[in-house]
């Protein structure tokens, strides 16, 4: 099996573990396996586009998602670190606002699945980070949207003591209270 999973608080936000290989030359691994991916979280899902970021440290970048055409996401981190935060956007769920924050890094390997209807965000904690995801479901502009990262009432502890670096549409997120949300 090339995961093992770790749930999280919400049960849809899912932690795996690929198996790692390493000896005195490096490491392997098996970063996506659909079959095993199937086995392991009971998911049937299919990828259609995967992204690849640079950001430094300090950077924030989130809390992201689409209206319309929601994206699931298998995100990791293949060089440095961040705190990677999901946050529940379908109004019916019972964890509806709820977020989970997990570390990523190129040395811990883990993934991260966003299920389709949550916000997703990450900032950066070492001096460089690159992030990699997969997505289910092609990026539209038209139906991109960014939750407040900073909202009180979601009330994300970020590990952070500075301000961090966010671009325009980030800082002019919506509180929860105004965001659409999913049904």
């Amino acid at each position: 099996m090339a995961y093992t999973l770790t749930p999280t608080q919400i049960p849809d936000v899912l932690i795996l573990q690929p198996q790692v290989f390493g000896d005195a030359r490096g490491f392997f691994l098996e970063s996506f396996n659909a079959r095993d991916f199937a086995l392991v979280t009971g998911l049937d899902v299919t990828f259609v586009q995967d992204n690849h970021s640079k950001s430094a440290q300090g950077v924030l970048r989130g809390l992201h998602y689409q209206i319309e055409h929601a994206q699931g996401k298998l995100v990791r981190v293949v060089q440095g670190e961040v705190f990677d935060v999901v946050v529940d956007l379908r109004r019916t769920s019972h964890t509806f606002g709820q977020w989970v924050g997990v570390h990523l890094s190129a040395d811990n390997h883990r993934q991260l699945w966003v299920p389709p209807g949550f916000a997703h965000g990450f900032v950066v904690l070492s001096e460089s980070a690159e992030f990699l995801y997969k997505t289910t479901d092609y990026w539209y502009p038209a139906h991109e949207r960014s939750l407040l990262w900073n909202d009180p009432a979601l009330g994300i502890d970020w590990p952070i003591d500075f301000a961090p670096q966010l671009a325009a549409k980030d800082a002019a997120g919506l509180p929860l209270a105004q965001a659409p949300c999913f049904p």
